[in-house]
């Protein structure tokens, strides 16, 4: 299983990147997702993460309201809008996936994800 994400880059403070990511496998729909982030000397921390059937999702505190996660089965891709970044949101950002026999049931716990995207730069200016 691959992931693939794409979308970072550099952004003002108050503005606006939204990060995709796509598994190459078609039993996407079975794999619950999530999105970590990890800003340099720090660790890797929880972000957003998303249920197999989508209606369920949980955010960390610092991206909440400013963050969306959803996904699409049909393409077989997360997303991660950012909206009124800060500087402090300023990380290489992960997705995750692992597959899930419960539809309903987000994970934040980065240990419990068995795949890795290769991360993509997010850079917030103030």
């Amino acid at each position: 299983v691959q992931l693939q994400a794409s979308g970072g880059g550099l952004a003002q403070a108050g503005g606006s990147l939204r990060l995709s990511c796509t598994i190459s496998r078609r039993s996407f729909n079975q794999h619950r997702m999530g999105w970590f982030r990890q800003a340099p000397g720090k660790e890797r921390e929880f972000v957003a993460a998303i249920s197999r059937n989508g209606y369920n999702t949980q955010y960390a505190e610092s991206v909440k309201g400013r963050f969306t996660i959803s996904r699409d089965n049909a393409k077989v891709t997360v997303a991660l809008q950012m909206n009124s970044l800060k500087s402090e949101d300023t990380a290489t950002y992960y997705c995750a996936s692992t597959y899930a026999r419960r539809m309903e049931i987000v994970q934040v716990i980065p240990n419990e994800y068995k795949y890795w995207g290769q991360g993509t730069q997010v850079t917030v200016s103030s």
